[in-house]
């Protein structure tokens, strides 16, 4: 299960009891990979999102690590830093949004019930970015505490580290900017301080090469990620998840972009996702015993989407109006197929 931003969290940022069920009605998908949560308040960028850098989070994120392994799934929480994906409304004392360099996002964030877009953002001074790495360490620490089995560093949709990857966003100067190895050198400093801490066999990573999902771009998406790959490669997270094709959009968005190419670079697990089918699915995972396919959005209405892949059996369509925000609506209310077949049950 890809990681699905449902702005349900509580105050303080905090996963609830709600959440629980949610998470752990979908613990059939072997491995779930929790929402993107903020690793700071500086990181978030959209209204109720979980935090993992308090104790309070730390605490309502067991609720949901203690469910799910109740029903013998894995969970893997997704640590985030929005970077200029956000908005004053959202940053402390009404600051701006940081980034590699001081250019403003084509992009919305979700503020007060509704998408507005986001603020201008502000270049981040060369003493501040080891912090942000920091920040990144001590999310791990308390996704550890919080009992999760392992971290997903989110390095894709442009956000923060995506944005320190493209020259479309990375105007720097410094040892941050300009060149390919320097752009790509704050992704790979947190990956080995994430490492560091959890060790390569829990920790995971998550790229979108040729995306444009928040406006981010590169003039050159192939040599970056063979690039990027070829790192990863030597640190040898647990697995590689890539977003093929442009997010929640068209797999073709890029023809040019070789993905099987990109995937043999790397000798771990390939994770793949956007837009498969079952039969996509099939295919894939028969010809490469090293791949698994993360379904994001069919598992919102599906929470025993295994179950309907296994038996080919009709998937339930998604309600686009409980997507982010809200209560039970929407969430944890879809019925699954022993429902459906045992209403009185």
């Amino acid at each position: 299960m890809a990681p699905l931003t449902r702005s349900r969290a509580a105050a303080g940022h905090t996963a609830t009891d709600l959440m629980a069920e949610y998470y752990a009605q979908r613990a059939s998908a072997g491995l779930i990979i929790a929402e993107a949560s903020q690793i700071s308040p500086q990181g978030q960028g959209y209204q109720d999102t979980p935090g993992i850098y308090s104790e309070a989070q730390i605490a309502g994120w067991r609720l949901v690590t203690d469910a799910v392994h109740k029903q013998g799934g894995d969970i893997f929480l997704q640590l985030w830093h929005v970077g200029r994906v956000s908005h004053h409304a959202l940053q402390q004392d009404g600051g701006q949004p940081v980034a590699p360099s001081a250019i403003q996002a084509d992009a919305m964030t979700f503020v007060d019930g509704e998408f507005v877009p986001a603020s201008a953002p502000r270049a981040l001074g060369l003493h501040e970015i080891p912090g942000i790495v920091d920040d990144y360490r001590q999310a791990t620490v308390n996704a550890l505490a919080a009992g999760f089995d392992g971290v997903e560093i989110h390095a894709a949709n442009g956000y923060l580290i995506d944005q320190f990857l493209r020259d479309g966003s990375n105007h720097r100067t410094d040892m941050y900017g300009g060149s390919i190895e320097n752009r790509s050198r704050f992704l790979l400093q947190v990956m080995e301080a994430v490492i560091g801490v959890a060790g390569a066999d829990r920790v995971g990573i998550r790229l979108s090469p040729v995306s444009p999902a928040n406006g981010v771009s590169d003039t050159d998406n192939w040599s970056l990620f063979s690039y990027l790959v070829d790192q990863l490669e030597q640190l040898h997270p647990i697995y590689l998840h890539v977003i093929e094709g442009a997010t929640m959009s068209s797999r073709d968005y890029d023809p040019a972009f070789d993905f099987k190419r990109l995937r043999e670079r790397y000798s771990g697990t390939y994770i793949a996702n956007n837009g498969y089918t079952r039969e996509l699915a099939l295919q894939l995972t028969e010809s490469d015993p090293k791949a698994l396919v993360a379904f994001g959005r069919k598992f919102i209405s599906n929470p025993d989407l295994v179950q309907r892949l296994a038996e080919d059996a009709p998937l339930q369509s998604l309600d686009k109006q409980t997507l982010y925000g809200g209560g039970a609506k929407g969430y944890t209310d879809y019925p699954t197929l022993a429902d459906l077949l045992h209403p009185d049950d």
